[in-house]
């Protein structure tokens, strides 16, 4: 507001300043509050502030928290924002001279970023521990399904046999990079900038390195002008949190084309179903759609709040503040909801065999097995075996018939393309075509092979181990901090 104005222009107050409170209210009083109790802590500690004071400031702070209902607040105008709020309820407990002094070397500059960061650090932690939970299911849904044929797709048509468990360990590696990317983005949140002040630090002789201890960050930020400016701790984690949800609506989306009607191959039990109000025959699996349009609106509201920084000047802004952060929390509530919905229907999906089998039959995905078992077997070219192969797979489809009733096509094939009788016989041939044999034989690194798939499994479980112990140390640090602040805070009330 201006200096020479008490109250603020009434559209002024009701279009930025009262939403701004209440998003304050909503999200940052405690933040608040940890910063004040860290401040005043570590201003004693390097004595700018004695320990009298510090004890009268510490009793007012606690009686501000004990007897002012922030929640029951409503926006007047009387005061800014939330910060001076506080310091008007100190002012009447104190006087306005000690009252002052809370705010000595600070700025709500370096303030207001701190409190971002220590919310953004609470809501990532929270999005990352539903990540981990979905990679433990896909893990363990792919350990159970290890063996389970599936029709493999490549643009839209039938390719290769594989395994459910190889499938979902695709998406398995895919999330675990993505955690990786979510717990990189969450370390570098984990920088302080309490003690830049304004823009420049302080003339007083400030602990910094205090400051981020008390309030449970890794370490200080270093340059001050960064603490003010730099929004990549912003920019960083939504970027991270929307390749996560983009992948994870490519796995979403493959879930619906496989439960459609004329695919078939995931079935969705009927807890995860809706029932058309006029159709009796429907089985409509709607909570896959609900995952895509969630997955999707997360994506986006991390875009916005990625795009609202786009050619914003690298100075204190509000373009990175405010109302901007507050909006970025909608994706996180939409993006839990998919991490926790996706966690059940992963769990809960199964693989109708029956299906699988017509359709690896109708469409003749085994037939590349064929062709490599003449290579070996035959000392053909892969060239020649290729046309043998696919000669058969044009007759048995023309007969109606599937690849493994194809034995006289076959040996036909092989007779009119190299001139002689195959060594393979009609169990060899059945063999040659049958998916479980495609699987069984491509024990290659990665391969869906049950000795690769054993290896494999056992690498993610490792994996998310890991990224689970650095989580609950980083979890573990913050819980430490807040018993510290609660130490030294006390111990000034003790004066």
């Amino acid at each position: 507001m201006s200096l020479n104005e008490k109250f603020p222009h009434p559209v002024y107050k009701d279009t930025v300043l009262a939403p701004l409170f209440e998003g304050v209210k909503a999200n940052y009083v405690g933040a608040f509050r940890a910063i004040n109790r860290a401040h005043l802590v570590m201003l004693t500690e390097t004595g700018i502030l004695s320990r009298d004071d510090a004890a009268r400031i510490a009793a007012a702070l606690v009686d501000i928290d004990e007897t002012v209902d922030v929640d029951a607040l409503t926006y007047t105008g009387e005061v800014e924002d939330y910060f001076f709020l506080v310091e008007a309820e100190l002012k009447k407990r104190l006087g306005p001279d000690l009252a002052g002094m809370l705010h000595t070397a600070r700025s709500r500059n370096d303030m207001d970023h701190t409190v971002f960061k220590l919310t953004l650090k609470h809501h990532a932690d929270t999005l990352i521990g539903k990540a981990h939970a979905l990679a433990s299911a896909l893990i363990a849904k792919a350990e159970a399904e290890r063996d389970t044929l599936i029709v493999a797709y490549t643009h839209g048509q039938p390719a290769q046999p594989s395994t459910f468990g190889h499938y979902l360990s695709a998406a398995v590696e895919v999330l675990l990079r993505d955690i990786k990317r979510l717990q990189a983005a969450r370390a570098n949140i984990d920088h302080c900038p309490m003690g830049a002040a304004a823009i420049t630090t302080s003339g007083f002789p400030i602990d910094r390195a205090r400051m981020a201890d008390l309030l449970g960050f890794s370490e200080a930020l270093r340059n001050s002008y960064g603490c003010i400016a730099s929004v990549d701790y912003v920019t960083g984690l939504y970027s991270a949190m929307k390749l996560t949800f983009l992948h994870l609506g490519r796995l979403i989306q493959d879930m619906q084309f496989w439960s459609a009607f004329e695919v078939g191959q995931l079935h969705v039990p009927g807890s995860l179903l809706q029932i058309s109000s006029i159709m009796p025959q429907k089985r409509n699996p709607v909570p896959i759609e609900h995952l895509r349009h969630l997955a999707s609106m997360t994506c986006g509201r991390a875009d916005a709040v990625i795009n609202t920084m786009h050619n914003t000047p690298f100075t204190d802004m509000n373009d990175s503040e405010g109302e901007v952060q507050v909006a970025g929390y909608a994706a996180f509530q939409s993006g839990a909801r998919v991490l926790d919905l996706l966690a059940a229907l992963i769990s809960a999906v199964s693989i109708d065999g029956e299906r699988v089998a017509r359709n690896i039959d109708a469409a003749c995905i085994t037939v590349t097995e064929l062709a490599d078992t003449l290579v070996r077997r035959e000392g053909l070219s892969f060239r020649q075996a290729h046309e043998i192969a696919a000669a058969t797979a044009r007759a048995v489809i023309a007969a109606g018939k599937p690849l493994g009733k194809g034995f006289e096509a076959f040996s036909k094939a092989f007779r009119e393309l190299t001139g002689r009788d195959s060594t393979l016989d009609r169990a060899a041939y059945g063999e040659a075509v049958s998916a479980r044999h495609f699987v069984a034989v491509r024990e290659r690194f990665g391969g869906p092979g049950p000795d690769a798939m054993n290896e494999a499994l056992q690498t993610y479980r490792a994996t998310l181990t890991r990224l689970s112990e650095q989580q609950a140390a980083d979890l573990a640090r913050a819980e430490k901090a807040g018993a510290a602040l609660d130490a030294a805070f006390g111990a000034l009330l003790q004066e």
